[in-house]
């Protein structure tokens, strides 16, 4: 039978008798009839007080019991006199299950996000990283709610794959022959080249256009060195294919899945919400609940260019029609011109990749990106094109093998219909739930150019 965790036993309704616990020591203090031990189990953010007293015979480990050392605690669960804590553990017996000494690194005391990440496999030990990884598990089943209860199917897509479904050609190739090896790329051991996906997509339409509503949610890789606070290589993505959905139904499924997570958030981790906003962002509860209130704006690209070219700003970045909208620009129209999340659509085609649906003005494709305060971009995503020749002649511009496609192509030959899609990057998506700045610290162990540790 397994032992009550922390947040179950604070959450007790009454007194109980002989229960055990075990967590990990935070703090230890002593006074002349008993010692005090802090215990965190990760279960919570809160922390169980365990008042042991001199007299029992385990009082001979105490000494031995630093910060971050493991225990095991059977006692009575009491009301607590202290103003912090609802109940207390008066200990009959403490066992110490691995000793920490003095060179353990989490000491009672800031640490920069820096050292924590150095130190990536215990810093889920801390107050800050615990309560993003609760939420990020939390988040993580949010999402299979969300579709699941919209009749979607989850679709597992490939994590090795042939298709660049960017085209940007910045992927991580797999392969088995030795490094130097004059071998042809037939020799391989797919015989042909291969490589870390860069998205689902491809394959997601493929059931999406036998299904009709699919989603898929696992980890992409991108081999781009940018060493910035909203990139990294390898990250999880969230990506629902919709058939018989055009542009419009995309952005509106978007918007509410991000309104859906929110919700879900408030009614989840309300704790950990509140430290969020008292030690990381105190803007942040406000920001989520405008976020819940407020229909997203939505804007077009060309609108948007206006929008920027007016606003007097001096941007690091020019703002021109056909250009990309920098993080510098998304920020701007999300949060002082906006002040809320926003829709960007019909981006210039020349900007995005083959499979998007072309407008009829020729410039333009059905494309969409969703930005948010403090972020940016959080979302992308189109109305796929399901025009044969129109699919053709954009592979063949961007200069992709028509062979390589054909799979892809054969959707629009048999039974083609409308569809669409989106991609959210959940690592993204926490960083705005949580108000926590950099990419690397809502990631288990972070992926970023020159840094594979752990």
């Amino acid at each position: 039978m397994p032992t009550p965790n922390i947040r179950t036993l604070l959450a007790s309704t009454s007194p109980q008798q002989d229960i055990t616990v075990q967590g990990w020591v935070r703090t230890r203090r002593d006074s002349k009839a008993c010692t005090f031990i802090s215990l965190n189990d990760g279960s919570c953010l809160r922390e169980l007080q365990v008042v042991a007293d001199h007299t029992l015979p385990c009082a001979d480990l105490y000494p031995k019991i630093l910060t971050g050392a493991s225990v095991r605690v059977t006692g009575d669960l009491v009301a607590s006199p202290g103003a912090k804590q609802s109940y207390e553990v008066l200990a009959k017996n403490v066992e110490l299950l691995g000793e920490a000494d003095g060179t353990y690194p989490l000491q009672k005391k800031g640490h920069t996000p820096e050292f924590l990440r150095s130190i990536s496999h215990l810093r889920p030990r801390t107050n800050l990283l615990s309560s993003v990884f609760r939420v990020r598990s939390r988040m993580a089943f949010a999402i299979h709610q969300f579709f699941q209860e919209q009749d979607f199917f989850y679709v597992h897509t490939p994590i090795i794959t042939a298709s660049d479904c960017e085209g940007a050609g910045e992927m991580f190739r797999v392969t088995t022959l030795p490094q130097g090896s004059n071998a042809k790329p037939d020799q391989d051991f797919f015989g042909k080249p291969a490589y870390l996906t860069v998205s689902g997509q491809l394959q997601g339409e493929t059931f999406a256009c036998a299904l009709s509503r699919i989603y898929t949610f696992g980890p992409t890789f991108r081999a781009e060195n940018s060493n910035t606070a909203r990139h990294a290589a390898e990250f999880w993505m969230i990506e629902p294919e919709m058939a018989f959905f055009d542009l419009d139904a995309d952005m509106t499924l978007a918007e509410q899945n991000v309104k859906y997570l929110i919700q879900k958030l408030f009614e989840t981790c309300s704790e950990e919400l509140e430290f969020f906003n008292k030690f990381i962002d105190k803007d942040l509860i406000t920001r989520l609940q405008h976020t819940l209130e407020k229909p997203f704006q939505r804007i077009s690209y060309t609108d948007a260019v206006e929008v920027l070219l007016k606003s007097g700003k001096q941007f690091e970045y020019p703002v021109a029609w056909g250009e990309n909208l920098q993080s510098e620009h998304e920020r701007f129209l999300a949060e002082e011109h906006f002040k809320s999340p926003v829709t960007v659509f019909n981006y210039p085609k020349t900007l995005k990749p083959f499979y998007m649906r072309q407008n009829d003005d020729g410039k333009t494709v059905a494309a969409m990106d969703v930005l948010v305060p403090g972020i940016g971009e959080i979302i992308g995503g189109s109305q796929r094109e399901e025009r044969l020749d129109l699919l053709e002649a954009a592979m063949a511009h961007h200069g992709l093998d028509p062979e390589g496609y054909r799979w892809y192509a054969d959707l629009r030959r048999y039974g083609s219909v409308p569809h669409a899609g989106y991609g959210m990057g959940f690592e993204r998506f926490l960083m705005f739930a949580t108000g926590v700045s950099n990419i690397r610290d809502v990631i288990p162990f972070a992926r970023t150019p020159g840094h594979a540790d752990f």
